[in-house]
Protein backbone atom coordinates (compact mmCIF):
# COMPACT_ATOMS: atom_id res chain seq x y z
CA UNK A 1 0.00 0.00 0.00
CA UNK A 2 2.31 2.33 1.15
CA UNK A 3 4.81 1.30 -2.18
CA UNK A 4 1.99 2.18 -4.38
CA UNK A 5 1.83 5.65 -2.98
CA UNK A 6 5.39 6.31 -3.26
CA UNK A 7 4.98 4.95 -6.75
CA UNK A 8 2.44 7.71 -7.55
CA UNK A 9 4.36 10.03 -5.93
CA UNK A 10 7.23 9.69 -8.63
CA UNK A 11 5.05 9.61 -11.35
CA UNK A 12 3.79 13.08 -10.50
CA UNK A 13 7.90 13.96 -10.24
CA UNK A 14 8.16 12.59 -13.87
CA UNK A 15 5.17 14.64 -15.09
CA UNK A 16 5.77 18.03 -13.55
CA UNK A 17 8.79 17.68 -15.45
CA UNK A 18 7.50 16.43 -18.71
CA UNK A 19 5.02 19.01 -18.42
CA UNK A 20 7.41 21.92 -18.95
CA UNK A 21 8.28 20.88 -22.36
CA UNK A 22 4.10 20.95 -23.32
CA UNK A 23 2.34 23.83 -24.82
CA UNK A 24 -0.42 25.48 -22.56
CA UNK A 25 -3.57 23.91 -23.46
CA UNK A 26 -5.39 27.29 -24.91
CA UNK A 27 -8.92 26.19 -24.23
CA UNK A 28 -8.58 25.93 -20.51
CA UNK A 29 -8.09 28.73 -17.95
CA UNK A 30 -4.37 30.18 -17.14
CA UNK A 31 -6.04 30.48 -13.29
CA UNK A 32 -6.74 27.21 -10.88
CA UNK A 33 -10.32 28.45 -9.85
CA UNK A 34 -12.73 25.59 -8.08
CA UNK A 35 -15.89 24.80 -9.60
CA UNK A 36 -18.92 25.51 -7.38
CA UNK A 37 -19.85 22.42 -5.89
CA UNK A 38 -21.50 21.05 -2.70
CA UNK A 39 -18.97 18.86 -1.83
CA UNK A 40 -16.77 18.02 -4.49
CA UNK A 41 -13.43 20.51 -5.43
CA UNK A 42 -13.07 20.45 -9.47
CA UNK A 43 -10.23 22.60 -10.31
CA UNK A 44 -9.95 23.13 -13.63
CA UNK A 45 -6.63 24.96 -15.13
CA UNK A 46 -4.32 24.40 -17.74
CA UNK A 47 -2.07 22.02 -16.50
CA UNK A 48 -1.87 19.10 -19.64
CA UNK A 49 -1.81 16.77 -16.83
CA UNK A 50 -4.84 15.54 -14.56
CA UNK A 51 -4.54 14.58 -11.03
CA UNK A 52 -7.59 12.92 -9.34
CA UNK A 53 -8.02 12.50 -6.02
CA UNK A 54 -11.03 10.22 -5.15
CA UNK A 55 -11.71 10.85 -1.02
CA UNK A 56 -14.14 8.40 1.50
CA UNK A 57 -14.51 10.66 4.29
CA UNK A 58 -14.25 7.00 6.47
CA UNK A 59 -10.69 5.57 7.72
CA UNK A 60 -9.17 2.74 10.13
CA UNK A 61 -11.46 4.25 13.03
CA UNK A 62 -14.77 2.93 10.88
CA UNK A 63 -12.95 -0.41 11.59
CA UNK A 64 -15.33 -2.80 13.51
CA UNK A 65 -13.54 -4.07 16.87
CA UNK A 66 -12.25 -7.14 16.16
CA UNK A 67 -11.46 -6.28 12.53
CA UNK A 68 -8.84 -3.61 13.01
CA UNK A 69 -7.34 -3.17 9.12
CA UNK A 70 -10.30 -3.79 6.91
CA UNK A 71 -10.47 -0.29 5.97
CA UNK A 72 -6.83 -0.63 4.81
CA UNK A 73 -6.81 -4.12 3.22
CA UNK A 74 -10.54 -2.58 1.62
CA UNK A 75 -8.61 0.11 0.14
CA UNK A 76 -5.90 -1.77 -1.13
CA UNK A 77 -8.36 -4.55 -2.71
CA UNK A 78 -9.40 -1.51 -5.06
CA UNK A 79 -6.23 0.13 -5.48
CA UNK A 80 -3.91 -3.44 -6.33
CA UNK A 81 -6.60 -5.63 -6.44
CA UNK A 82 -8.25 -5.27 -10.14
CA UNK A 83 -11.89 -4.82 -11.57
CA UNK A 84 -14.52 -7.03 -12.01
CA UNK A 85 -13.57 -6.66 -15.53
CA UNK A 86 -9.71 -6.35 -15.40
CA UNK A 87 -7.07 -8.45 -13.11
CA UNK A 88 -4.67 -6.31 -11.40
CA UNK A 89 -1.86 -7.25 -13.80
CA UNK A 90 -4.06 -6.23 -16.73
CA UNK A 91 -4.70 -3.20 -15.51
CA UNK A 92 -1.24 -2.51 -14.90
CA UNK A 93 -0.35 -3.80 -18.43
CA UNK A 94 -2.40 -1.07 -19.58
CA UNK A 95 -1.18 2.01 -17.22
CA UNK A 96 2.27 1.30 -18.52
CA UNK A 97 1.95 2.76 -21.89
CA UNK A 98 0.39 6.09 -20.43
CA UNK A 99 2.80 6.37 -17.76
CA UNK A 100 0.87 6.15 -14.83
CA UNK A 101 -0.62 4.72 -11.72
CA UNK A 102 -3.42 4.34 -8.83
CA UNK A 103 -2.71 3.94 -5.13
CA UNK A 104 -4.39 4.62 -2.18
CA UNK A 105 -3.62 6.31 1.22
CA UNK A 106 -5.75 5.17 4.31
CA UNK A 107 -5.33 7.01 7.65
CA UNK A 108 -7.77 7.43 10.28
CA UNK A 109 -10.39 9.17 9.05
CA UNK A 110 -10.24 9.81 5.34
CA UNK A 111 -9.31 7.23 2.58
CA UNK A 112 -7.77 9.02 -0.71
CA UNK A 113 -7.14 7.45 -4.19
CA UNK A 114 -4.84 8.79 -5.61
CA UNK A 115 -4.09 8.94 -9.64
CA UNK A 116 -2.49 11.21 -12.10
CA UNK A 117 -2.32 11.36 -16.20
CA UNK A 118 -1.45 13.28 -19.33
CA UNK A 119 -5.07 14.97 -21.04
CA UNK A 120 -4.58 12.71 -24.32
CA UNK A 121 -5.02 9.48 -21.67
CA UNK A 122 -7.51 11.38 -19.87
CA UNK A 123 -10.25 9.16 -21.20
CA UNK A 124 -9.00 5.78 -21.01
CA UNK A 125 -7.11 6.85 -17.84
CA UNK A 126 -10.64 7.02 -16.35
CA UNK A 127 -12.53 4.15 -17.44
CA UNK A 128 -9.76 2.03 -15.91
CA UNK A 129 -10.10 3.52 -12.40
CA UNK A 130 -13.79 4.17 -12.39
CA UNK A 131 -14.26 0.31 -12.60
CA UNK A 132 -11.82 -0.06 -9.89
CA UNK A 133 -13.68 1.89 -7.39
CA UNK A 134 -17.33 1.14 -8.73
CA UNK A 135 -16.86 -2.33 -9.67
CA UNK A 136 -13.69 -3.64 -7.16
CA UNK A 137 -12.99 -7.55 -8.48
CA UNK A 138 -12.60 -8.88 -4.93
CA UNK A 139 -10.58 -11.81 -5.61
CA UNK A 140 -9.63 -14.37 -3.48
CA UNK A 141 -6.05 -14.81 -4.57
CA UNK A 142 -5.57 -11.12 -4.24
CA UNK A 143 -6.91 -10.66 -0.48
CA UNK A 144 -4.76 -13.22 0.57
CA UNK A 145 -1.73 -11.54 -1.73
CA UNK A 146 -2.84 -8.48 0.21
CA UNK A 147 -3.81 -9.63 3.54
CA UNK A 148 -0.13 -11.12 3.50
CA UNK A 149 1.39 -7.33 2.46
CA UNK A 150 -0.40 -5.90 5.16
CA UNK A 151 0.51 -8.15 7.92
CA UNK A 152 4.49 -8.31 6.88
CA UNK A 153 4.35 -4.27 6.90
CA UNK A 154 3.70 -4.32 10.26
CA UNK A 155 5.67 -7.38 11.27
CA UNK A 156 8.46 -7.24 8.97
CA UNK A 157 8.75 -3.21 7.55
CA UNK A 158 7.83 -1.85 10.18
CA UNK A 159 8.38 -3.66 13.32
CA UNK A 160 11.54 -4.92 12.05
CA UNK A 161 13.69 -2.95 9.86
CA UNK A 162 12.19 1.16 10.57
CA UNK A 163 13.16 1.72 14.23
CA UNK A 164 12.39 5.58 13.09
CA UNK A 165 8.94 5.07 11.93
CA UNK A 166 8.21 2.22 15.06
CA UNK A 167 9.10 4.72 17.59
CA UNK A 168 6.61 7.60 16.09
CA UNK A 169 3.55 4.97 15.53
CA UNK A 170 4.02 3.12 18.90
CA UNK A 171 3.27 6.83 20.25
CA UNK A 172 0.31 6.82 19.20
CA UNK A 173 -0.62 3.89 19.96
CA UNK A 174 0.56 4.78 23.75
CA UNK A 175 -1.52 8.39 23.36
CA UNK A 176 -4.06 7.86 21.72
CA UNK A 177 -4.90 4.18 23.66
CA UNK A 178 -8.54 3.36 24.59
CA UNK A 179 -9.63 5.34 21.35
CA UNK A 180 -10.41 5.00 17.66
CA UNK A 181 -7.14 6.28 16.91
CA UNK A 182 -5.19 3.43 19.03
CA UNK A 183 -4.41 0.98 16.09
CA UNK A 184 -1.88 1.55 13.39
CA UNK A 185 -3.64 2.73 10.75
CA UNK A 186 -3.36 -1.01 8.93
CA UNK A 187 -4.05 -2.38 11.66
CA UNK A 188 -2.80 -4.95 14.20
CA UNK A 189 -1.82 -8.48 13.52
CA UNK A 190 -3.90 -10.64 15.35
CA UNK A 191 -6.90 -8.79 13.71
CA UNK A 192 -5.91 -8.48 10.38
CA UNK A 193 -4.95 -12.44 10.84
CA UNK A 194 -9.12 -13.25 11.14
CA UNK A 195 -10.16 -10.85 8.65
CA UNK A 196 -12.20 -12.57 5.61
CA UNK A 197 -12.71 -11.14 2.09
CA UNK A 198 -16.65 -10.97 3.41
CA UNK A 199 -14.97 -8.59 5.87
CA UNK A 200 -13.93 -6.51 2.70
CA UNK A 201 -17.06 -6.56 0.97
CA UNK A 202 -19.12 -5.67 3.74
CA UNK A 203 -16.82 -2.75 4.38
CA UNK A 204 -16.87 -1.21 1.09
CA UNK A 205 -20.57 -1.73 1.16
CA UNK A 206 -20.98 -0.05 3.94
CA UNK A 207 -18.59 2.83 3.98
CA UNK A 208 -17.92 3.31 0.19
CA UNK A 209 -20.91 5.58 -0.06
CA UNK A 210 -21.98 8.89 -1.64
CA UNK A 211 -22.19 10.32 2.20
CA UNK A 212 -18.82 9.99 2.41
CA UNK A 213 -17.18 10.70 -1.30
CA UNK A 214 -15.17 14.08 -1.79
CA UNK A 215 -14.73 13.94 -5.59
CA UNK A 216 -10.79 15.84 -6.49
CA UNK A 217 -10.11 16.71 -9.99
CA UNK A 218 -7.04 19.21 -10.89
CA UNK A 219 -5.80 19.78 -14.36
CA UNK A 220 -7.12 19.57 -18.21
CA UNK A 221 -10.27 18.90 -17.79
CA UNK A 222 -13.16 20.44 -19.03
CA UNK A 223 -17.46 20.40 -17.65
CA UNK A 224 -17.93 17.33 -19.60
CA UNK A 225 -15.49 15.10 -17.99
CA UNK A 226 -16.74 16.82 -14.59
CA UNK A 227 -20.34 15.80 -15.35
CA UNK A 228 -19.39 12.44 -15.83
CA UNK A 229 -17.76 11.94 -13.01
CA UNK A 230 -20.08 12.99 -10.76
CA UNK A 231 -23.10 11.20 -12.42
CA UNK A 232 -21.00 7.69 -12.35
CA UNK A 233 -20.05 8.06 -8.85
CA UNK A 234 -23.70 8.87 -8.31
CA UNK A 235 -24.35 5.08 -8.69
CA UNK A 236 -22.59 4.89 -5.39
CA UNK A 237 -25.65 4.03 -3.31
CA UNK A 238 -26.25 6.95 -0.77
CA UNK A 239 -25.79 5.31 2.89
CA UNK A 240 -24.81 7.57 5.84
CA UNK A 241 -21.82 9.54 6.48
CA UNK A 242 -19.59 7.98 8.94
CA UNK A 243 -20.35 9.19 11.81
CA UNK A 244 -16.93 11.07 13.88
CA UNK A 245 -15.88 8.89 17.02
CA UNK A 246 -14.32 10.56 20.35
CA UNK A 247 -10.54 10.49 19.90
CA UNK A 248 -9.43 12.43 23.14
CA UNK A 249 -6.85 10.70 24.77
CA UNK A 250 -7.59 9.89 28.44
CA UNK A 251 -3.98 10.08 30.19
CA UNK A 252 -2.56 10.75 33.83
CA UNK A 253 -0.65 13.27 34.97
CA UNK A 254 3.22 13.09 34.75
CA UNK A 255 5.63 11.44 31.99
CA UNK A 256 5.71 7.80 31.18
CA UNK A 257 8.48 5.89 28.98
CA UNK A 258 8.17 2.85 26.86
CA UNK A 259 11.64 1.68 25.90
CA UNK A 260 10.81 -1.10 23.11
CA UNK A 261 13.51 -3.99 22.84
CA UNK A 262 14.51 -4.60 20.02
CA UNK A 263 17.69 -6.15 18.51
CA UNK A 264 18.97 -2.96 16.44
CA UNK A 265 22.61 -1.26 16.48
CA UNK A 266 21.03 2.73 17.52
CA UNK A 267 18.74 4.17 19.53
CA UNK A 268 15.39 5.86 17.99
CA UNK A 269 13.69 8.26 20.29
CA UNK A 270 9.97 10.22 19.96
CA UNK A 271 8.50 11.60 22.17
CA UNK A 272 5.13 14.18 22.61
CA UNK A 273 1.51 14.43 24.20
CA UNK A 274 -1.61 15.36 22.89
CA UNK A 275 -2.96 18.84 21.68
CA UNK A 276 -6.33 20.75 21.05
CA UNK A 277 -5.48 22.38 17.93
CA UNK A 278 -5.96 21.13 14.43
CA UNK A 279 -6.14 23.56 11.12
CA UNK A 280 -9.33 24.89 12.24
CA UNK A 281 -8.08 26.24 15.59
CA UNK A 282 -7.32 29.98 16.22
CA UNK A 283 -3.95 28.93 17.47
CA UNK A 284 -2.71 26.72 14.44
CA UNK A 285 -0.45 29.44 13.11
CA UNK A 286 0.86 30.11 16.28
CA UNK A 287 1.86 26.80 16.89
CA UNK A 288 3.01 26.13 13.60
CA UNK A 289 5.39 29.12 13.79
CA UNK A 290 7.01 27.37 16.75
CA UNK A 291 6.83 23.64 15.86
CA UNK A 292 8.93 25.32 12.43
CA UNK A 293 11.71 27.04 14.78
CA UNK A 294 12.19 24.29 17.16
CA UNK A 295 12.37 21.45 14.57
CA UNK A 296 11.23 22.34 11.01
CA UNK A 297 11.19 18.82 9.11
CA UNK A 298 14.56 18.25 7.49
CA UNK A 299 16.05 21.50 7.88
CA UNK A 300 19.46 22.72 9.02
CA UNK A 301 18.42 26.14 10.79
CA UNK A 302 15.86 25.01 13.00
CA UNK A 303 16.96 25.35 16.91
CA UNK A 304 16.78 21.30 18.37
CA UNK A 305 18.73 20.51 14.83
CA UNK A 306 21.77 22.98 15.46
CA UNK A 307 22.08 21.87 19.32
CA UNK A 308 21.82 18.43 18.79
CA UNK A 309 23.12 17.57 15.52
CA UNK A 310 25.42 20.84 14.25
CA UNK A 311 27.01 21.43 17.56
CA UNK A 312 27.54 17.67 19.15
CA UNK A 313 27.20 15.65 15.93
CA UNK A 314 24.46 13.43 18.58
CA UNK A 315 22.79 12.19 15.37
CA UNK A 316 21.79 12.53 11.80
CA UNK A 317 18.15 14.79 12.64
CA UNK A 318 15.70 16.29 15.64
CA UNK A 319 12.89 17.65 14.35
CA UNK A 320 9.40 18.71 16.07
CA UNK A 321 5.46 18.49 14.65
CA UNK A 322 1.92 19.31 15.16
CA UNK A 323 0.30 17.25 12.58
CA UNK A 324 0.66 13.81 11.87
CA UNK A 325 4.32 13.49 9.41
CA UNK A 326 4.24 9.83 8.93
CA UNK A 327 7.04 8.40 6.32
CA UNK A 328 9.43 11.45 7.31
CA UNK A 329 12.22 9.18 6.75
CA UNK A 330 11.75 9.21 3.02
CA UNK A 331 10.40 12.41 2.05
CA UNK A 332 11.29 16.47 2.60
CA UNK A 333 7.54 17.42 3.02
CA UNK A 334 4.26 15.82 4.47
CA UNK A 335 1.31 14.48 2.63
CA UNK A 336 -1.81 16.10 1.76
CA UNK A 337 -5.26 13.79 3.30
CA UNK A 338 -3.67 12.92 6.17
CA UNK A 339 -6.43 14.89 8.04
CA UNK A 340 -7.51 14.68 11.75
CA UNK A 341 -9.65 16.14 14.40
CA UNK A 342 -7.04 15.23 17.45
CA UNK A 343 -3.44 15.87 16.93
CA UNK A 344 -0.06 15.59 19.36
CA UNK A 345 2.62 17.73 19.35
CA UNK A 346 5.97 15.04 18.81
CA UNK A 347 9.30 15.60 18.71
CA UNK A 348 11.72 13.30 16.73
CA UNK A 349 15.25 12.17 17.37
CA UNK A 350 16.83 9.92 14.90
CA UNK A 351 18.77 7.75 15.99
CA UNK A 352 21.79 8.15 18.39
CA UNK A 353 24.24 5.59 19.75
CA UNK A 354 22.94 3.37 22.29
CA UNK A 355 25.78 4.78 24.77
CA UNK A 356 24.25 8.61 23.80
CA UNK A 357 20.48 7.75 24.48
CA UNK A 358 20.66 8.72 27.96
CA UNK A 359 21.97 12.10 27.40
CA UNK A 360 20.26 12.67 24.07
CA UNK A 361 16.80 12.16 26.31
CA UNK A 362 17.96 14.72 28.98
CA UNK A 363 19.07 16.98 26.10
CA UNK A 364 15.98 17.17 24.20
CA UNK A 365 13.81 17.83 27.42
CA UNK A 366 16.89 20.25 28.48
CA UNK A 367 15.36 22.08 25.21
CA UNK A 368 11.73 21.88 25.51
CA UNK A 369 11.68 23.08 28.97
CA UNK A 370 13.63 26.26 27.75
CA UNK A 371 11.32 26.34 24.82
CA UNK A 372 8.07 26.44 27.17
CA UNK A 373 9.68 28.49 30.10
CA UNK A 374 11.29 31.81 27.36
CA UNK A 375 9.14 31.04 24.40
CA UNK A 376 10.14 32.93 21.79
CA UNK A 377 12.16 36.42 21.41
CA UNK A 378 11.38 39.27 18.86
CA UNK A 379 13.74 38.11 16.10
CA UNK A 380 13.39 34.53 16.01
CA UNK A 381 9.39 35.25 15.64
CA UNK A 382 9.68 37.60 12.44
CA UNK A 383 12.11 35.43 11.18
CA UNK A 384 10.23 32.27 11.19
CA UNK A 385 6.87 33.83 10.28
CA UNK A 386 8.48 35.22 7.24
CA UNK A 387 10.17 31.50 6.31
CA UNK A 388 6.35 30.04 7.16
CA UNK A 389 5.36 32.66 4.65
CA UNK A 390 6.67 31.48 1.85
CA UNK A 391 7.02 27.98 2.66
CA UNK A 392 3.31 27.15 2.49
CA UNK A 393 3.66 27.50 -1.35
CA UNK A 394 6.46 25.16 -1.30
CA UNK A 395 3.48 22.77 0.06
CA UNK A 396 1.19 23.47 -2.68
CA UNK A 397 3.97 23.92 -5.55
CA UNK A 398 2.01 21.04 -8.05
CA UNK A 399 -1.33 21.44 -8.67
CA UNK A 400 -1.91 18.10 -7.01
CA UNK A 401 -0.31 19.26 -3.93
CA UNK A 402 -2.76 21.77 -4.13
CA UNK A 403 -6.08 19.67 -4.69
CA UNK A 404 -4.66 17.45 -2.01
CA UNK A 405 -4.63 20.51 0.19
CA UNK A 406 -8.13 21.59 -0.74
CA UNK A 407 -9.35 18.55 0.05
CA UNK A 408 -7.89 19.13 3.70
CA UNK A 409 -9.34 22.41 3.86
CA UNK A 410 -12.53 21.19 3.00
CA UNK A 411 -12.25 18.49 6.20
CA UNK A 412 -11.28 21.94 8.40
CA UNK A 413 -13.79 24.30 7.30
CA UNK A 414 -11.37 26.76 6.54
CA UNK A 415 -10.30 28.56 3.34
CA UNK A 416 -7.66 27.94 0.50
CA UNK A 417 -4.50 26.83 2.80
CA UNK A 418 -1.95 29.14 1.31
CA UNK A 419 -4.04 32.16 1.58
CA UNK A 420 -5.53 30.77 5.35
CA UNK A 421 -2.18 30.53 6.28
CA UNK A 422 -0.58 33.73 5.27
CA UNK A 423 -3.65 35.47 6.84
CA UNK A 424 -2.87 33.98 9.79
CA UNK A 425 0.62 34.59 9.85
CA UNK A 426 -0.10 38.36 8.95
CA UNK A 427 -1.81 39.17 11.82
CA UNK A 428 -0.38 37.06 14.69
CA UNK A 429 1.95 38.77 17.31
CA UNK A 430 4.82 37.47 19.60
CA UNK A 431 2.33 38.01 22.29
CA UNK A 432 0.24 35.33 20.35
CA UNK A 433 2.93 32.85 19.93
CA UNK A 434 3.83 33.32 23.85
CA UNK A 435 0.88 32.55 24.99
CA UNK A 436 0.14 29.68 22.55
CA UNK A 437 3.59 28.23 24.04
CA UNK A 438 2.34 28.20 27.32
CA UNK A 439 -1.29 27.17 26.93
CA UNK A 440 -0.34 24.64 24.47
CA UNK A 441 3.19 23.02 25.18
CA UNK A 442 3.33 23.10 29.11
CA UNK A 443 2.35 19.99 29.43
CA UNK A 444 2.38 17.22 32.19
CA UNK A 445 1.36 14.40 30.39
CA UNK A 446 4.55 13.98 28.30
CA UNK A 447 4.80 10.51 26.56
CA UNK A 448 8.37 8.71 25.27
CA UNK A 449 9.06 6.04 23.56
CA UNK A 450 12.69 4.43 22.79
CA UNK A 451 13.44 1.64 20.44
CA UNK A 452 17.15 0.10 21.76
CA UNK A 453 18.70 -3.16 22.32
CA UNK A 454 19.59 -2.69 26.11
CA UNK A 455 16.65 -1.92 26.73
CA UNK A 456 16.71 -3.22 30.80
CA UNK A 457 20.19 -1.04 31.17
CA UNK A 458 18.42 1.74 29.94
CA UNK A 459 15.52 1.72 32.31
CA UNK A 460 18.09 1.10 35.02
CA UNK A 461 20.04 4.44 33.67
CA UNK A 462 16.66 6.46 33.60
CA UNK A 463 15.08 5.24 36.65
CA UNK A 464 18.00 5.50 38.77
CA UNK A 465 18.94 8.46 38.02
CA UNK A 466 22.48 7.99 36.18
CA UNK A 467 24.29 10.88 34.84
CA UNK A 468 24.65 10.85 31.34
CA UNK A 469 27.75 10.81 29.06
CA UNK A 470 28.57 11.94 26.20
CA UNK A 471 32.41 11.66 23.96
CA UNK A 472 32.90 13.55 21.09
CA UNK A 473 35.81 13.20 18.30
CA UNK A 474 36.96 16.65 18.53
CA UNK A 475 37.15 19.53 21.27
CA UNK A 476 33.95 21.38 21.93
CA UNK A 477 33.33 25.33 23.04
CA UNK A 478 33.50 25.85 26.76
CA UNK A 479 29.99 26.85 26.05
CA UNK A 480 28.73 23.15 24.59
CA UNK A 481 31.28 21.65 27.66
CA UNK A 482 29.64 23.93 29.99
CA UNK A 483 25.70 23.38 28.91
CA UNK A 484 26.84 19.43 29.13
CA UNK A 485 27.47 19.56 32.65
CA UNK A 486 23.72 20.64 33.29
CA UNK A 487 22.61 18.37 30.84
CA UNK A 488 24.57 15.28 31.98
CA UNK A 489 22.19 15.57 35.58
CA UNK A 490 19.23 16.70 33.75
CA UNK A 491 15.62 15.55 35.39
CA UNK A 492 13.87 13.39 33.91
CA UNK A 493 10.69 13.64 36.31
CA UNK A 494 9.72 9.45 36.47
CA UNK A 495 9.22 7.04 38.98
CA UNK A 496 10.17 3.44 38.76
CA UNK A 497 6.48 2.79 37.21
CA UNK A 498 6.64 5.04 34.66
CA UNK A 499 9.25 3.42 32.73
CA UNK A 500 8.21 0.11 31.03
CA UNK A 501 9.66 -2.59 28.77
CA UNK A 502 8.14 -3.79 25.37
CA UNK A 503 9.03 -6.58 23.80
CA UNK A 504 9.01 -5.73 20.06
CA UNK A 505 6.74 -8.96 19.77
CA UNK A 506 3.84 -6.87 21.13
CA UNK A 507 3.54 -4.09 19.00
CA UNK A 508 0.76 -3.27 16.35
CA UNK A 509 -0.21 -7.26 17.56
Amino acid sequence: MKNKLLKVKKLASFFLVFAFALPSLPVLAQKTETMKSSSNVFQPNSSPLVSLRIQFTTGSTADPAGKEGVANLTAAMIAEGGSRRLTNKQITELFNPMATSFGAQVDKEMTTFVGQTHVDNLAKYYEIISQMLLEPGFREDDFSRLKKDQIDFLKTSLRENNDEELGKERLYNIIYAGTAYENHSVGKISSLEKLTLQDVKDFYAKNYTQANLVLGVSGGFDQKFADRLTADFARLPKGEKAAMKAVAPNLTDGMKIDIVKRETRATAISLGFPIAVNRAHKDFAALALVASYFGQHRSSNSYLYGRLRELRGLNYGDYAYIEYFPRGMYQFDPDPNLARQSQIFQIWIRPVEPQNANFALRATLYEYDKLVKNGLDRQTFEETRAFLSKYVNILTQTKDAELGYALDSRYYGIPNFNEYMKAQLAKLTLADVNRAIKEHFASNKMRVVMITKDAEGLRDEIVNNKPATISYASPKPKEITDEDQVIFSYSIPVKAADVSVTPIERVFE
